[in-house]
């Protein structure tokens, strides 16, 4: 067991609370990190705010990059130096979900999760939850080591990070969730961290039309940069907007703001037999009240995609293949890098729209 310094939610709509706490030594099929870059996502502020519950204390990020600092008895494949990003979904690699390719969807995650004892806690003896799983505003962690994925030399961990959440989920919605068809037309609604790698994912993929959709104009500049082709403020008539560009609705939509009301424009501005693909995580309670007929006569469809749809650890790797290449553009992401102790600050820039992610550095 190590003392180190984490973050810690104590109560909701609070600053967070920077103190040591202890982690535990790896099980034998653990690693523990020593975390030198964590994204700010949207999904920590759910918790933070409650409109996702958490149990608290709770140390949340899930976004990270590191160091293997030391291994359990049973890891194999990483050692001491490794550096890593996360692959945030556990996964057996054996139930029937794992086996056809969705590991997202591992029926015995709540088992895998499981230890002897707790990861984290005070020195007083109190147990701290971990986000996911994970902890990641916390300067070491524990993770499986089927939940690492390693990094080249030249992919830097302050954008290597990127790769374990917002870069895997936006991407595989669109390769592995939507399945986007070469020469398709494709909305994406919300343009932050997740839009914009959704907008990666579909130039990446040969849309013919990209059609970004947010209540920023910075955020739809910058879309621009990514790869969209047109742009739409929110606060317009979306599907008049985009049958005048397009001269019709769009074969994918993609929902990544996490509300019923951007749920129901991504299926209103989908042409017939489109498929709108909800990306966004709606907050406790949501429910979505979407027309029958345009399923029944529009034969649309309504799916959904978390953390990509796909086989985290083998995407991921891939993914950094393409941003070593310059089809994957992470540098231009990361709107700022910030000390550790200033992430209350951070997630309170997240709130405006000129930033696409802020990313912590750890190691000041």
């Amino acid at each position: 067991m190590i003392t180190t310094e984490a973050a810690l939610l104590t109560a909701l709509n609070e600053p967070l609370e920077f103190t040591e706490i202890q982690v535990d030594d790896p099980e034998p099929h653990e690693v523990r990190v020593a975390v030198t870059n964590v994204g700010l996502c949207h999904s920590d502020l759910h918790y933070m705010t409650g409109t996702v519950h958490a149990d608290l204390p709770v140390v949340v990020g899930h976004e990270l990059g590191g160091i293997v600092e030391s291994v359990g008895a049973a890891v194999s494949s990483l050692r001491p130096g490794d550096r890593v990003v996360g692959a945030l979904t556990p996964s057996c690699g054996l139930c029937r979900n794992c086996q056809v390719g969705h590991s997202t969807q591992c029926q015995r995650a709540s088992q895998i999760r499981q230890r002897p004892r707790p990861a984290f806690q005070l020195p007083d003896g109190r147990v701290v939850e971990r986000l996911g799983d994970v902890g990641a505003f916390s300067r070491h962690t524990l993770m499986r080591e089927n939940a690492l994925v390693k990094m080249p030399d030249e992919v830097g961990l302050e954008v290597g990070c990127l790769l374990s959440c917002c870069v895997i989920t936006g991407v595989g919605a669109v390769f592995r969730g939507a399945q986007v068809r070469p020469g398709s037309t494709v909305a994406v609604i919300g343009c932050g961290g997740v839009g914009s790698a959704i907008i990666q994912g579909a130039r990446l993929a040969g849309a013919s039309a990209i059609v970004a959709v947010d209540l920023d104009d910075a955020r739809l500049a910058a879309a621009r940069t990514y790869g969209a082709t047109h742009t739409v403020n929110g606060a317009a008539d979306v599907p008049a907007e985009i049958t005048r560009l397009l001269g019709d609705g769009v074969d994918y939509a993609f929902e990544a703001v996490g509300s019923a009301r951007t749920a129901a424009t991504a299926l209103s501005v989908l042409r017939a037999t489109g498929t709108a693909c909800l990306v966004g995580i709606a907050p406790d309670g949501t429910q979505l009240t979407v027309p029958a007929a345009d399923f029944f006569f529009g034969e649309k469809r309504l799916i959904g995609s978390y953390m990509g749809s796909g086989q985290a650890h083998e995407d991921i790797t891939q993914f950094a293949r393409l941003y070593l290449q310059g089809s994957l553009l992470l540098d231009e992401m990361v709107s700022d890098i910030i000390p550790f102790r200033a992430l209350d600050k951070g997630f309170e820039a997240m709130k405006s729209g000129e930033v696409t992610r802020i990313v912590a550095d750890l190691t000041v």
